[in-house]
C-alpha cells in the first residue's frame, strides 16, 4: 500500500480486515497526508428524500456527458454503507440537534447529501481516526519517511515495489494511493507535494492514464497575502447561504452550479472588471458551523463575518489519473489504484461536489479485496527483476513549468498553447498537453477556445496515454 491519505488508510485497513498482512508506504508521518487538507464531505444517499438512483443522475449531469455510468452506479450504491463503517471505526461525523447525521448542500447537488466531520474538518479528522486505526492494527506494518522510486514488473504484472532506502517489497498486490497533481499549476489549493509522482510511477511501469486533461478549477480560492493565498473556501458555504458578488455588489451566479460553470462565471467576471478577484459574501453564514475556515480567514486578516472575502478560480483537482476498472485495477495487472491518482471514469469531465472522498472509501473496499485474490509472488523472483529495474527519478517541478500550465491549460486552452506545453520539460506536463490536445471540443472543466463546442463524438470517451503510443479515445462500459 503506497500513500496514507484517507484512501490509502482504508484501502489498508480494508485488506487487513480481509486476512492480508499489509505494508504501508507513507511519505510523510502518518496523518499528515494531503487528505489532512481535505474540506469537503462525503457524498452519500442518506436521508429519506434521498436515494442512490438521484446521487447518480447528479453526478451524470456534473459529468457533461463523460462519466463511466457504471462507476457512478457502484459509488452512488455504495457510499452510504462506506459512511456507515467509517462510523464503526470511530470517525464522529457532525450530528444534527436530533443526533442524526447532519446532511450538507453542495454546488450540483439535488437534495442535502454531504456529511461532515467538524465543520469543514473533515479530512484532518478522517484522516487522524484512520491513522489511529491502522497504527495500532497487529497486520499492518507501517513504514513512514520512505518513498516508492519503483515499481517491479516482468513486463506482464506487478509484483512489488522497490523504496528510496533500496529495500524490495514483494507483494500479491500494489495498491498506489499517492494523490493527484492539482500542485503543478502555478495557483492551486493544493499542498505542494500533489504533483503527481504516483502517476507517473505507474506510466513508467507500463500502466495507461487517462482524463489527464480534465482538471477541476474550484471558483472560491482567496485571493490575498498572510499565507492565505490558494486557501480554499469550502463549497459548503454557499450551501449555506454565502453569495458571489461583482464589482458592483451584484450576485451574478447561481452560486450552487456545477463547479466548472460557477469557476468560469467567476473569470468572465474578472476579466469584465479587470480585477483580481471577485467577492464572496460570507456575512449571513453561522461562523459556528465552519470555524476551521473562519479561523484561517481571521488569521490572513480577514474578518468573514463583517467583510467580503476575495476569491478567484484555482487548481483543485485532477478528474484524469491512472486508469482502473471497477475493481480499482490498473490495465498493468498487479496494480491498483485508489483516490484522486486514480482513474474510474466517475468524475467525467467536471467532478461533482464531495464525490471525491466517497469514491476513496467505496473503491479502496473494492480494491483490498481485488488484492487479496491475487498470486503471491516469489520473493527471489522478485529481487532478481528488481535488479534490471533502474529507480525512477523524481521529476522536479520548475516554477516555469507551474506558469505554463496556469496560462496553457488554465480555464480555457487552445491548440497553440497546448503546442508549447507539449515539449515542456516535466513529463507529466507533457502528457497533460498531449491529451488536451486530443480532445478537440469543450467539455466541462476543458474548454478549448478554437474548438468552443462540445462535439457528441466525445460523448463518454476518455482519452488514454500510453507509453510509446500516441494517446487513443476509448469508450469505457
Amino acid at each position: 500500500m503506497v500513500g496514507a491519505g484517507a484512501a490509502g488508510l482504508y484501502t489498508a485497513i480494508s485488506a487487513a480486515r480481509g486476512g492480508a498482512h499489509v505494508t504501508l508506504v507513507s511519505a510523510t508521518p502518518l496523518a499528515e497526508s494531503s487528505s489532512w487538507w481535505a474540506q469537503g464531505g462525503l457524498a452519500a444517499a442518506l436521508s429519506a428524500q434521498d436515494s442512490p438512483e438521484l446521487h447518480r443522475r447528479d453526478t451524470v449531469v456534473a459529468g457533461r456527458g463523460a462519466v463511466r455510468e457504471s462507476a457512478a452506479r457502484v459509488l452512488c450504491d455504495e457510499a452510504p454503507e462506506a459512511v456507515h463503517d467509517l462510523i464503526a471505526l470511530g470517525v464522529g461525523f457532525d450530528a444534527d440537534h436530533d443526533g442524526r447525521l447532519a446532511l450538507g448542500l453542495e454546488g450540483g447537488h439535488s437534495t442535502r447529501r454531504i456529511v461532515h466531520a467538524g465543520g469543514a474538518a473533515t479530512g484532518r479528522r478522517l484522516v487522524r481516526q484512520l491513522s489511529a486505526v491502522a497504527a495500532e492494527h497487529p497486520s499492518i506494518d507501517v513504514l513512514e519517511g520512505r518513498r516508492v522510486v519503483a515499481l517491479i514488473t516482468d513486463d506482464e504484472r506487478c509484483a512489488g515495489v522497490r523504496l528510496d532506502d533500496g529495500r524490495l517489497i514483494a507483494s500479491a498486490a500494489v495498491v498506489l494511493a499517492t494523490g493527484g497533481a492539482a500542485a503543478l499549476w502555478s495557483r492551486t489549493t493544493n499542498p505542494a507535494v500533489a504533483v503527481g509522482d504516483g502517476l507517473l510511477l505507474a506510466f513508467a511501469a507500463g500502466a495507461a492514464l487517462a482524463d489527464l486533461e480534465l482538471v477541476q478549477f474550484h471558483p472560491t480560492a482567496v485571493v490575498g497575502g498572510n499565507g492565505a493565498d490558494g486557501f480554499l473556501v469550502t463549497e459548503a458555504v454557499r450551501g449555506e447561504g454565502a453569495r458571489l458578488l461583482d464589482a458592483r455588489g451584484e450576485r451574478f451566479v447561481d452560486e450552487l452550479a456545477p463547479r466548472d460553470e460557477v469557476a468560469r462565471a467567476v473569470q468572465r467576471q474578472m476579466a469584465l472588471a479587470g480585477a483580481p478577484s471577485v467577492d464572496l459574501d460570507m456575512r449571513d453564514v453561522d461562523p459556528a458551523l465552519f470555524p476551521n475556515v473562519v479561523a484561517a480567514l481571521r488569521q490572513a486578516g480577514i474578518d468573514p463575518e463583517h467583510q467580503l472575502v476575495p476569491v478567484a478560480p484555482a487548481a483543485h483537482y485532477v478528474m484524469g489519473g491512472i486508469a482502473t476498472d471497477l475493481e480499482a485495477r490498473a490495465s498493468l495487472a498487479g496494480l491498483h489504484a485508489v483516490g484522486e491518482c486514480s482513474c474510474t471514469g466517475l468524475h467525467g469531465a467536471n467532478r461533482l461536489a464531495s464525490n471525491s472522498l466517497s469514491e476513496c472509501f467505496v473503491f479502496g473496499a473494492r480494491a483490498a479485496r481485488s488484492a487479496i485474490a491475487q498470486p503471491e509472488p516469489d520473493p527471489a523472483a522478485v529481487a532478481e527483476l528488481a535488479g534490471a529495474i533502474a529507480p525512477h527519478p523524481t521529476a522536479a517541478v520548475s516554477q516555469a513549468s507551474r506558469d505554463a500550465l496556469w496560462q496553457h491549460a488554465g480555464l480555457e486552452r487552445d491548440a497553440g498553447g497546448l503546442a508549447q506545453l507539449a515539449s515542456d520539460e516535466h513529463p507529466l506536463v507533457r502528457l497533460i498537453a498531449r491529451s488536451a490536445l486530443a480532445r478537440t471540443e469543450s467539455r466541462g472543466a476543458h474548454q478549448r477556445t478554437d474548438f468552443p463546442e462540445r462535439d457528441p463524438r466525445f460523448e463518454g470517451r476518455h482519452v488514454t496515454v500510453r507509453a510509446g503510443a500516441e494517446p487513443a479515445i476509448d469508450l469505457w462500459t
